[in-house]
């Protein structure tokens, strides 16, 4: 417990030292008053959402197909959905920016098969940025979503059958509603995660896409600014909190995270 509340206590400390060393609002007002930290948070927030949704997108799917797989097989390709753990994030980054370059594989990939015929900024750009996350991100959502899907007694699907509902309708009033717990949980992971990003978004995005925790060191690598620093990593932190705890009430967390079928 002392090992967390200290360095929260002395963040908060900081935060509230002005440039003079002195007790002040100052990083707080200057934080409310200008449009910068406001486009930062703003741009936080969408990428963080963007990432979130297309890993449901992705996700859900995928989650679907492993979980209908044999029980062998299933764990076979569900070692490949953990691959990127196996490697560094740093090195994950950079590898997918060698392949978004515009003259990188992908582009070449994609004007061989005739999907645009000149090459496409992917890199330093909003689109590299998603791109590389959503790949860091996802096994965070499928992982949870494969955990519920598993846990969906066959007993519902046959239950469901004899009463004469088909396949469709299956999925979407029996199967669907039991794997939201899992669903629910692997986005809040992803959403939180996303929110405090650094590596993915300042190589990926090359200075074009600033998130609150790359600001935070721009403050104090650049401008030596630990109290400003300190004031943004406050704020980010209420922010996650308050998501947690908007969460825990609206999606009922505790059997969220517990699995929900009981």
């Amino acid at each position: 417990m002392v090992v967390m509340v200290l360095p929260v206590g002395w963040l908060f400390y900081l935060s509230f030292l002005g440039d003079d060393g002195q007790f002040s609002l100052e990083n707080y007002n200057r934080m409310i008053e200008s449009k910068a930290y406001g486009r930062i948070f703003w741009t936080t927030f969408k990428v963080s959402v963007l990432t979130t949704l297309i890993c449901i997108l992705i996700g859900y799917p995928l989650a679907y197909f492993l979980a209908q797989l044999p029980s062998r097989m299933a764990n076979i390709c569900l070692l490949t959905v953990l691959l990127p753990f196996w490697t560094s994030l740093l090195v994950r980054t950079y590898a997918w920016l060698v392949l978004l370059q515009r003259k990188g594989l992908l582009n070449r990939w994609a004007m061989d098969i005739g999907l645009w015929d000149e090459p496409v900024k992917l890199v330093h750009n909003l689109n590299g940025t998603l791109i590389g996350m959503v790949h860091i991100m996802l096994p965070f959502l499928v992982l949870p979503l494969y955990g519920s899907m598993k846990a969906i007694s066959e007993d519902y699907m046959k239950a469901s059958s004899n009463l004469g509902a088909g396949p469709v309708q299956t999925f979407w009033h029996v199967f669907f509603p039991l794997s939201l717990p899992g669903l629910f949980a692997g986005a809040l992971i992803v959403f939180v995660l996303c929110l405090g990003f650094f590596v993915t978004p300042a190589v990926l995005g090359g200075g074009r896409v600033i998130m609150v925790a790359m600001q935070i060191t721009t403050n104090i690598e650049l401008f030596f600014n630990w109290g400003a620093a300190s004031a943004l990593g406050v704020v980010l932190l209420i922010l996650t909190l308050g998501i947690l705890f908007a969460a825990s009430r609206a999606l009922r967390l505790d059997n969220i995270l517990g699995g929900g079928h009981g």
